[in-house]
């Protein structure tokens, strides 16, 4: 966000005061401030928040080149960005309530060193959605074993991240029963058709299988990672890719 935010007229109030801070932070290279404000606000201030930052994102005045917008169904967003190839980052990040008691996840798209230096495997890191989600919700729902980050996880093919080949993009990430039927609801949804990189899918494509961790509270933090994985509270499985 640049200057012009501070000060545009078509901004909210809470727009015009957070752009403030992160200016400083981006002048002085420490968004704590920042961070600790966007934490703190409501949820109408940070949906305000929200709206202004895409538009200024649409509007030219975001400093990266974009590749894709996922909205999830909570109408919060995650944007993928060309900064650092294979590390997209989000917008901002909204944690609301669960939508019919069903804890939601939204997904970052990353990529790990695969086993016996044969080169990368796709992976998606789980970002809590809702105020339910967390490692408890995983634990009951999935069976994953905890991650130290130094092993590959197991593979299980009852887990499967579901694709499109046409659109070339995401589906859902479920599990599978014996008879071959999605257990519902899905661990993840996506909202809309959205593609993501062309160098992750085309990674995805070669792999066949994807590994899936989390839950962390901010998946565009690299360190939450492994300070879930030092508290045991990281849990992952590799995937089958199914193309559809």
């Amino acid at each position: 966000m640049n200057r012009g935010a501070a000060h545009s007229p078509l901004a909210s109030s809470t727009t015009r005061l957070w752009a403030r801070l992160a200016l400083a932070a981006a002048e002085s290279g420490d968004g704590t401030a920042a961070f600790a404000a966007l934490e703190q606000l409501p949820e109408a201030a940070a949906a305000e928040l929200l709206e202004d930052v895409l538009d200024h994102w649409a509007a030219g005045g975001a400093p990266l080149t974009a590749q894709a917008l996922d909205t999830d169904s909570q109408g919060s967003a995650t944007a993928w960005v060309d900064e650092a190839p294979g590390s997209p980052f989000k917008v901002v990040r909204l944690l609301l309530d669960d939508p019919d008691g069903v804890p939601r996840y939204r997904v970052l798209l990353t990529r790990t060193a695969a086993p016996g230096g044969e080169g990368w495997l796709p992976m998606l890191t789980l970002e809590c959605e809702t105020t339910g989600a967390g490692i408890e919700d995983l634990r009951r729902r999935t069976g994953w074993q905890p991650w130290d980050l130094r092993r590959m996880p197991g593979l299980d093919v009852s887990w499967r991240l579901r694709v499109d080949i046409a659109s070339r993009s995401l589906v859902c990430l479920t599990h599978v029963t014996e008879e071959g039927d999605d257990v519902l609801p899905h661990l993840w949804d996506a909202a809309e058709t959205v593609s993501p990189p062309e160098n992750w899918w085309d990674l995805l494509d070669r792999a066949q299988h994807v590994l899936v961790a989390g839950p962390v509270k901010d998946a565009a933090d690299e360190t939450v990672l492994t300070q879930a994985a030092r508290t045991g509270e990281l849990l992952a499985v590799v995937a089958r890719v199914s193309f559809g």
